[in-house]
């Protein structure tokens, strides 16, 4: 009897990977997923993404999120503007999590551009208020002109790249591998 060729054992399991964003809400998530899913198998990562839930319960999804994520050795978050120019709500929330149990975030953007000109782009024209020394929206209200490309409690914590999943997912991947440099 031939002996069969010895199959490769990782040393140690593939880190997980939780997947946060709106993608969930589009109608082509299932596409979405997948390819996601496919690269994260390419960079030696285990996909933990939102869309497999165990049933569609608000409850049971809040819960099955929380737990992906403390499982997750670290999250890639599509931050890009949802129904107006803020990141969705869920999303903002996942990262919080995330960040608060000392996971590495990696937050992807598809359009380079700094915080005023995606409320600008989204929102329409803003205005400088020389009073107050401040750029507002139409209704007056102040809007964060530090350079960065999202509210700074999401742009701060966060690894940020602009590009897609996969730009994303490259990142974490070195970030998680042992002796990073950008490792903190």
């Amino acid at each position: 009897m031939a002996e069969l060729p010895a199959v490769p054992v990782p040393d140690r399991p593939l880190p997980g990977v939780y997947l946060a964003g709106p993608d969930v809400f589009f109608p082509d998530i299932a596409a979405r997923a997948a390819v996601q899913k496919a690269l994260c198998g390419e960079l030696g990562l285990r996909p933990l993404h939102p869309v497999d839930q165990p049933e569609l319960q608000a409850e049971t999804i809040y819960r099955h999120n929380l737990a992906l994520i403390r499982e997750a050795a670290g999250v890639v978050a599509n931050l890009d503007p949802f129904r107006g120019a803020e990141v969705d709500s869920g999303t903002a929330f996942e990262v919080g999590y995330a960040i608060a149990l000392g996971k590495p975030v990696v937050a992807y953007f598809s359009v380079n551009e700094d915080w005023r000109q995606r409320v600008e782009r989204c929102q329409g024209p803003l205005h400088f208020d020389p009073s107050r020394a401040v750029w507002c929206d139409a209704d007056g209200n102040l809007v964060e002109n530090f350079g960065l490309p999202a509210n700074l409690m999401l742009a701060i914590p966060c690894t940020v790249v602009v590009g897609d999943a996969g730009t994303a997912l490259r990142r974490l991947r070195d970030l998680l591998q042992p002796g990073c440099s950008g490792c903190e």
